[in-house]
């Protein structure tokens, strides 16, 4: 009842004419800055942060949330038509979503991709409203210990779970597994599915814990305490129409973009008949506008194009580079906590493990990344038994 209670206050925030105004607002700048590669929700929440000055802050911490999620729908698009994904989240979409643009099914691809978006986001916001008041509970509980390991498990997590565990999912329980990466629908429902319920449920750490989960989640820590508002359990208590406003806010931000997208799909269908030749220099010219408007400075420029070669190599070996920029999010949150959580043991490091939630937290990354060796172990124990045979 408590729960049905808070949803329709948040309800009742987030249909006010302004909040809907914004909400749509953010959803389409999202998708648009979704749909040009290089430009994103980072380099756009990081020049739209000094509005938020002169707006309400549930206004604009709408419209922020509103880029992100959009944004995360715009970048299948571009993933799908031309092989070339507008976020990083959308890497796995290129797989079958482009196959079946080739095969002449891009507008099922697209319409696809919104669908599964819609449903994930909707059932992302209820696992939202439903967890995160237990979960600023157990925070209460937490000192520097537990969000030290807190943090190692986000970052152990990044690099095992940020769509390929969904891609890789569909793939074993679909009755032909031989269909995926040849345009099987699943195959982009999976993936796009995952993008969006994990763009929203990475507000559960940073409105209840007060962590930023990404760089999008650290801007908006900067959008919070642009009004004196600290991100952290305490959240809900002290601000509850914005927080439940912001929820609520969500489901609203997904049916827009359905309607949004469903109708723009022949348009999008059409960017197929544009040459690449004419496509690529748009595209670096998006990517670059992007990194130079985050501190009008050239060297950016040449940095990323540097860190571009390097991307490159990643490429080739298969490297995901998405735990590396959460990692530089992250990094000092996690030294400083590390700092913290000894000063108060006196230098001892069993703090780690002396405390309970500490240690669980601990184990769960341990956990995983035992998961992810056991298989590369098993297959280098086969190949020394076929050696020795």
């Amino acid at each position: 009842m408590e729960l049905l209670n808070n949803l329709i206050l948040g309800f009742g925030v987030a249909f006010t004419p302004e909040n809907l105004f914004y909400a749509l607002l953010g959803c389409l700048l999202g998708t648009l800055v979704g749909v040009l590669p290089g430009l994103g929700p980072v380099p756009t929440i990081a020049m739209l942060l000094p509005i938020t000055y002169v707006l309400p802050p549930i206004a604009g911490l709408i419209m922020l949330a509103g880029i992100y999620y959009g944004a995360q729908y715009g970048g299948s698009t571009t993933a799908i038509l031309v092989n070339l994904p507008g976020e990083t989240s959308s890497v796995v979409t290129c797989l079958d979503g482009h196959a079946m643009a080739k095969n002449g099914r891009a507008g099922s691809a697209l319409a696809i991709a919104a669908l599964a978006s819609f449903f994930a986001g909707s059932v992302a916001t209820l696992l939202l409203a439903a967890f995160a008041p237990p979960l600023a509970e157990v925070a209460f509980k937490f000192g520097p210990a537990e969000y030290f390991s807190l943090m190692v498990l986000g970052l152990v997590g990044a690099a095992v779970l940020s769509s390929f565990a969904s891609y890789t999912l569909e793939k074993k329980i679909s009755k032909h597994p031989e269909r995926f990466g040849k345009g099987h629908p699943a195959g982009v429902a999976g993936p796009e599915a995952a993008n969006n319920a994990g763009a929203q449920t990475s507000f559960i750490p940073l409105l209840t814990l007060g962590i930023p989960g990404n760089a999008v989640m650290a801007l908006m820590v900067g959008a919070m305490t642009i009004h004196n508002i600290q991100p952290g359990p305490q959240v809900m208590s002290s601000h509850p129409q914005l927080f439940w406003g912001l929820i609520a806010s969500m489901w609203i931000g997904n049916l827009m973009l359905v309607v949004l997208n469903l109708p723009l799909i022949g348009i999008w269908v059409k960017l197929l008949k544009v040459p690449y030749r004419i496509l690529f220099p748009a595209i670096l010219v998006f990517c670059t506008i992007g990194v130079y408007s985050l501190n009008y400075n050239t060297f950016d420029i040449f940095t990323t194009a540097c860190f571009g070669m390097v991307g490159y190599v990643w490429s080739k070996l298969k490297c995901e580079g998405a735990p590396l920029l959460l990692g530089l999010v992250l990094g000092p949150l996690m030294e400083e906590n590390f700092r913290r959580a000894l000063l108060l043991s006196r230098g001892s490091y069993m703090t780690f493990l002396e405390r309970g939630l500490s240690a669980s937290l601990l184990g769960v990354a341990l956990f995983l990344v035992i998961i992810v060796a056991l298989p590369s172990i098993r297959k280098k124990r086969e190949e020394a038994f076929v050696e020795e045979e």
